[in-house]
């Protein structure tokens, strides 16, 4: 590749930071370590997998189709 390619260049620009970062490694653990709790602890809190219980595509889709359009009072 060449040293005037603009996207080699804006690599090595973001490669050779990354390289040199002492604090910056840490703050980029912690938010990967956030986005793991929230994408999966939390996950399974807040969004039980309610149709694991129905065995086909068919009863999947008629309990979607029945939630859906369930008036309330």
């Amino acid at each position: 590749m060449s040293g005037h390619n603009p996207i080699y260049r804006v690599y090595r620009f973001y490669a050779d930071g990354f390289r040199s970062m002492t604090l910056g490694r840490t703050l980029w653990g912690l938010i990967l370590l956030k986005l793991f709790i929230m994408f999966a602890v939390l996950r399974l809190f807040f969004f039980p997998d309610i149709l694991g219980q129905f065995k086909t595509e068919e009863a999947k889709s008629d309990h979607v189709l029945e939630q859906l359009t369930d008036i309330q009072p």
